[in-house]
């Protein structure tokens, strides 16, 4: 049976894809936020963030429970001649041998269930090293039911404790959406 995600793409509904890199990720490269190293996009999709993050130097993991999108991003890593690792399947099951330097979240906390959170967050915590670089956009619908799913930064604070994970002092990137959503960024230090 074909899952949600691959059914999604298979009929164009894509309205989460710019069709290119998140205005954030240009912004956390500006600020030094992002530094080369190994980095893990979740719920890559076609993979516009991972295919800049390899052109600048970064040693890039993907991962994405839809083959198509997948397949997408492995012919636009091999375009651009560059290397990424590009794994298709469910990320609640993936587990890396190697701890990564940073994560880069856009579309992932948002599109899986609500119940699904606290899962989510156990592996982001698992699969970064202490000290790593957490780059979120939770994203904001201000409606209930999605995917999208409203990701309201009071559940946000308390998902991501302050045990676990350091917030920052500043204020969030803003990532507008043509579809009058928007995302709000911030870099989480895992503790």
């Amino acid at each position: 049976m074909m899952n949600h995600w691959e059914q999604r793409y298979q009929q164009g509904e894509t309205g989460w894809d710019r069709g290119q890199p998140s205005p954030a990720l240009h912004r956390w490269l500006e600020q030094g936020v992002l530094k080369p190293g190994r980095i893990l996009i979740p719920g890559c999709g076609r993979g516009h963030e991972a295919v800049e993050l390899a052109r600048r130097g970064f040693a890039v993991t993907a991962i994405d429970i839809a083959p198509s999108a997948c397949a997408h991003l492995e012919r636009e890593l091999a375009a651009a001649d560059v290397n990424g690792e590009v794994i298709c399947g469910d990320l609640l099951e993936y587990n890396p041998a190697i701890a990564f330097d940073a994560i880069y979240e856009q579309t992932c906390l948002c599109a899986i269930l609500p119940e699904q959170r606290t899962a989510y967050e156990q592996q982001l915590h698992r699969w970064l090293k202490p000290g790593g670089m957490l780059c979120a956009l939770f994203m904001q619908t201000g409606a209930e039911g999605g995917p999208p799913f409203h990701c309201d930064l009071l559940n946000m604070h308390r998902l991501f404790e302050d045990s676990r994970w350091q917030w920052p002092q500043s204020e969030p990137l803003f990532s507008p959406h043509y579809n009058g959503r928007f995302e709000l960024g911030y870099a989480l230090v895992r503790q």
